[in-house]
């Protein structure tokens, strides 16, 4: 069947009753989530993750879906009314958001992220159609070695070009490898690092540490950090809503820039929304005929960043679902949440189950289109929200967390655990240390692991195997390089540093 009959089965399942709803709810709390700073995405699919566990696989991942998009379109909310991004990918749309409502154009602002979100996910969308079966019929010819080379370069892409130190996003990669080695062997049945506790034989609980190291450590990082702030007083009508015709003579070209920016970063390992928003901010302030207006009040540099970051979130899914490589945590969840509901993801997914594949893509385009008529519409509530007290606001969240993660095996050592991973994962943040990768090597690990030892019985124990084959050879080849900007990136690091401090020492201020 061609893509347009594959689609058309896609829209009879995501138009049944029960998609429906979850695609709203989706949606609908990803955008209260991305509303609120300080919690985001993340924290909100590993909450919501043990409501999938009693629904069919296709409505969960169309609802976990619908809550990424759904932050992607309301994370600029607080950054144009507060300077307070509710995502890390909305924080560009405070460089010129913020600047437009102090200038009385709050409402203005508001409609362009709308409306951009809106053609960026669409466009993007369509890539995602066009690209993705292409992608999975070539990886259908992918060997055990081919796969295991192309997870690994996954890996190491996801920590080296993630923000901070290369070196530490290694180091939460090989952390996340050792926590998904803990469990019985599936092979051997042999129990690995469970240190005599019977609690861990089935490995330790992916929602657990999700909830920890997102959720409880968000919450615990926002303490003192994050402070309510006065909502602005204007009254945002749709009347005061409507841009100009200036308004949009400016802005149609910067979406569609925006969109080719995101779309690309969107499909690479690593990447992801933040990046492709930065990135499509600082391409139009390259062709800008004046970028002094950049931080004023550019509408441009509203309709760039947001239609890069909601085109992204579209892309995302492209490696996640075609390969099994999960682009950033977000996919990550996904890809987990896919598992625990025991399909795998691969070039197989769309054969195998063409009815989520194909569902969840059509509903991208109901959800999107639901979160149009949510977000114009309902922007007063939306600013209402920004008035919930955090005092409020996160004990509830602590409390949804520890009955989610008891709920699931009625176990109160996942509750222990969960307490554990958000200490855990307060203490990275304050080390600066990635969390996102440990996530990704936690998932991935297994099925590295699957298809290494697949290969050594294939070739009888023969490394050469992940050489001799031009794919695998060509995925460690770019590994190779990626490492070695890795070490290059954190030398050059450690040498800025020292003469930082040795310009500091020979230079003292004034009056010391």
């Amino acid at each position: 069947m061609d893509t347009l009959g594959m689609l058309g089965m896609g829209f009879l399942v995501a138009l049944s009753p029960e998609n429906l709803f979850y695609c709203f709810l989706g949606v609908f709390l990803g955008t209260f989530i991305g509303v609120l700073p300080g919690i985001g995405s993340l924290a909100t699919i590993s909450m919501l993750l043990p409501l999938t566990f009693h629904v069919p696989a296709t409505t969960a991942i169309i609802m976990l879906a619908g809550i990424y998009y759904g932050a992607s379109y309301g994370g600029s909310t607080a950054s144009i009314l507060l300077n307070l991004p509710g995502t890390p990918s909305a924080a560009v749309a405070c460089l010129d958001g913020y600047p437009m409502a102090k200038q009385g154009r709050a409402g203005v602002a508001l409609f362009m992220t709308t409306i951009a979100s809106f053609v960026g996910a669409s466009l993007g969308i369509v890539v995602l159609t066009l690209f993705a079966p292409g992608l999975a019929e070539v990886a259908l010819s992918f060997g055990p070695a081919d796969y295991f080379a192309m997870m690994l370069l996954g890996l190491v892409a996801a920590a080296t070009l993630t923000q901070g130190s290369p070196a530490k996003g290694i180091a939460m990669v090989l952390f996340g490898l050792c926590l998904g080695m803990v469990g019985t062997d599936v092979q051997t049945g042999q129990q690995r690092f469970t240190f005599d506790i019977p609690y861990l034989s089935d490995g330790v609980s992916l929602v657990a540490i999700a909830m920890g190291i997102f959720g409880v450590a968000e919450v615990i990082g926002s303490i003192g950090r994050v402070t309510n702030r006065e909502v602005t007083s204007q009254k945002i009508t749709m009347r005061s809503m409507m841009p100009t015709k200036a308004d949009w003579k400016a802005s149609w070209k910067p979406m569609l820039r925006g969109t080719g920016v995101g779309s690309f970063f969107g499909a690479l390992p690593g990447a992801g929304g933040t990046i492709a928003s930065f990135m499509s901010y600082a391409v139009e302030k390259k062709v800008a005929k004046d970028p002094s207006r950049f931080g004023k009040g550019a509408i441009e540099g509203i309709a760039a960043p947001e239609s890069a970051n909601n085109a992204a979130a579209q892309t995302a899914f492209i490696p996640t679902l075609t390969l099994g490589i999960p682009g950033d945590s977000v996919m990550a969840l996904m890809l987990g949440a896919l598992i625990i509901q025991g399909i795998q993801p691969g070039p197989r997914l769309m054969t195998e189950y063409p009815e989520l594949f194909w569902g969840l893509i059509a509903s991208f385009w109901l959800g999107n289109i639901m979160l149009l008529v949510l977000n114009i519409p309902l922007i007063g509530l939306w600013v209402a929200m920004l008035r919930i007290p955090y005092s409020i606001l996160y004990p509830a969240i602590l409390l949804f967390i520890c009955i989610g993660v008891f709920s699931i095996n009625n176990s109160h050592f996942d509750v222990l655990v969960v307490m554990f991973f958000g200490v855990l994962g307060y203490i990275m943040i304050k080390l600066k240390f990635e969390p996102a990768p440990l996530l990704l090597g936690f998932i991935l690990g297994p099925l590295m692991e699957e298809h290494l030892r697949r290969a050594m019985l294939l070739s009888r124990g023969d490394l050469a195997v992940f050489w001799e084959r031009p794919i695998s050879a060509g995925f460690l080849s770019v590994t190779a390089v990626l490492l070695l900007f890795a070490v290059y990136a954190t030398i050059r690091g450690r040498n800025v540093a020292a003469a930082l401090r040795r310009s500091a020492a020979n230079n003292p201020p004034a009056g010391a």
